[in-house]
């Protein structure tokens, strides 16, 4: 899926590097991850429910529409999570966490 979104304004902020699935994917300072998963790919992750890419719903944190993972395996909501230097995402659940284990 190709990203349809644009960054119009506010340009001339700090440059910085994630990584989004591996891959190094520019940002800048002060956007949400879900800014960055949409400038990138469009979608902030595939549903594990298997109905397709997901972008997020609410925009406010309450829908559970755009979770991602850190490296680590803590869980973030994209739309309210600061992007940051070096940070490590994965839009899919690391092996073993998720679903929740019994």
């Amino acid at each position: 899926m190709q990203a349809r979104f644009v960054r119009l304004a506010e340009q001339e902020r700090r440059p910085i590097v994630l990584s989004v699935d591996g891959v190094a994917v520019d940002a800048m300072e002060g956007d949400v991850l879900l800014t960055v998963l949409m400038l990138h790919r469009g979608f902030a992750r595939i549903s594990e429910f298997g109905d397709g890419p997901r972008a997020g719903f609410c925009m406010m944190g309450a829908c559970q529409d755009c979770w991602v993972w850190t490296g680590s395996g803590d869980r973030l909501r994209a739309c309210s999570t600061a992007a940051a230097e070096g940070m490590d995402i994965h839009t899919s659940a690391p092996e073993g966490l998720w679903p929740i284990p019994a």
